[in-house]
């Protein structure tokens, strides 16, 4: 069966877009690689755990609820691997459909085909290198979100909590409540850069009030907090035991940091949508028109994948991007535009938390030159700055010079520190937009080969007689 509507990722963007074109009369497919819809805000934590719901999970659960009676084929625990059709389908040969390679929670191989896609792919967290970075015992905000929401698990016992963004508080208020202790907060952020973020949050006078509660918990706790800071060093004979802070050191077992979101593009980019640099976005995004279209016919974005403005705008822009959908496939819909109001307001606030994740080039640029920037590859700041110099003038390049972003994330974890690394080696004007961005391939994600070939084997390759001397 071919759908009229795949859609890849199910956060509450991709929760909101295939409710909404299900709704609307639609075949839908949502395909989901953790085990139940929600995402990084609205995680569900396993049916059989028993855990305080909190407002992000009765948020996630009406969102679930919804999606759940909406009758979309919702696929969980699926790894998508492989993308063909739309554009990639070889010039002169009959337009096809969208489709979808995948692995099923019990690893077996699928293929889904579909008119239409939307990506809903979320993002990826940003952690600008230090040393010691790589010790056991640092872990992203997001890694320590997942421990805390699913799981009901602490990072450790004495914990700091680093980066920029209000997942700073939410994570150490969390850690509190399950009863660990916060050494402390160090927010990049400076008090000035949080007051002129105020106007902006005023809009959501719910979620300033949840982040007054966090602040209050930890003025409560005595928690110190370092606004305008950052971690020089994670510190620790094999496992982390302490954390530098320019002349400061904390005593801890676990430092919990993050730089802010960096949409995840593979997707789009496979398909070889229009992309464009846009720091306040969280970096590379695609280009999407008023009804998130992407440059690509019948390929839609939405939610932070699409540029980075948080859990609360986008339900809206899933819904308005399964709208645009409908409407392009010939279903009768109210116009997709009419939508574009109510995703403008639920934008401003993210769009002020975004403001303040933005890749900070000083931050970068303190990198000490032994560093390590792919952790993958075990790849330095001066390895980099070498290729540089050895003529590497783009990211595809600094691949080919020094394997940079080849390992296993692709580039999740390193890219934006090494385009901006090899942005200044180029010199003085040089953008990272100049650089482009790593060309988008299969596998989006590791898969074992023996669940694609299944029992194909070398003695199946068929070998030509060799040609005669």
């Amino acid at each position: 069966m071919i759908f009229d509507v795949a859609v890849l990722g199910g956060g509450p963007a991709g929760m909101a877009a295939a409710t909404e074109a299900a709704r609307g009369g639609a075949r839908v497919v949502l395909l989901e690689e953790s085990p139940a819809p929600g995402g990084q805000v609205y995680r569900a934590p396993p049916a059989s755990f028993e855990m305080k719901p909190d407002r992000d999970r009765q948020e996630g659960d009406a969102l679930r609820a919804a999606l759940a009676a909406s009758g979309a084929d919702i696929r969980t625990g699926c790894r998508v691997w492989g993308l063909g059709g739309g554009p990639l389908v070889p010039e002169g040969e009959p337009d096809a459909p969208f489709s979808l390679s995948a692995l099923s929670a019990d690893g077996a191989p699928f293929t889904v085909q579909a008119r239409a896609l939307i990506l809903c792919c979320g993002t990826h967290e940003r952690i600008i290198p230090f040393p010691g970075w790589t010790l056991p015992g640092v872990i992203g905000l997001a890694a320590a979100t997942i421990l805390l929401k699913a799981q009901g698990m602490l990072p450790g016992q004495r914990v700091v909590v680093a980066g920029a963004g209000p997942l700073l508080y939410a994570v150490a208020a969390k850690i509190l409540a399950g009863g660990g202790s916060v050494a402390a907060v160090v927010d990049a952020a400076t008090s000035g850069e949080w007051l002129r973020a105020l106007p902006a949050l005023t809009a959501r006078p719910d979620l300033l009030a949840q982040g007054a509660v966090w602040r209050a918990r930890l003025l409560a706790a005595r928690v110190p907090v370092l606004a305008g800071a950052q971690v020089t060093a994670a510190e620790g004979d094999k496992v982390l035991s302490s954390v530098r802070i320019g002349d400061r050191v904390f005593q801890a077992d676990a430092l919990c940091i993050g730089h802010g979101l960096v949409p995840a593009t593979e997707a789009s980019r496979t398909y070889r949508a229009r992309h464009a640099h846009r720091p306040e976005d969280g970096g590379w995004v695609p280009v999407l028109d008023a009804a998130q279209r992407t440059s690509v016919p019948l390929l839609y974005a939405a939610g932070d994948g699409a540029g980075v403005r948080g859990a609360a705008a986008a339900p809206a822009a899933g819904r308005l991007a399964a709208r645009t959908a409908l409407h392009d496939l010939g279903f009768k819909v109210k116009h997709p535009v009419q939508q574009a109001a109510a995703l403008a307001r639920a934008r401003r606030t993210g769009a002020a938390m975004a403001r303040m994740m933005a890749l900070r080039p000083a931050m970068v640029a303190a990198i000490p030159a032994e560093t390590i920037i792919c952790r993958c590859e075990g790849v330095t700041r001066s390895e980099i700055e070498k290729a540089a110099a050895a003529g590497a003038n783009t990211i595809n390049q600094l691949k080919h010079f020094t394997r940079c972003g080849m390992g296993p994330c692709q580039g999740r974890m390193c890219g934006e520190a090494a385009g901006a690394l090899l942005a200044a080696a180029r010199g003085v004007g040089v953008g990272v937009a100049e650089l482009g961005f790593a060309t988008g391939r299969i596998p989006l994600r590791p898969v074992p080969m023996a669940s694609i070939l299944g029992d194909f084997d070398y003695a199946d390759i068929p070998v030509p007689a060799p040609a005669p001397i």
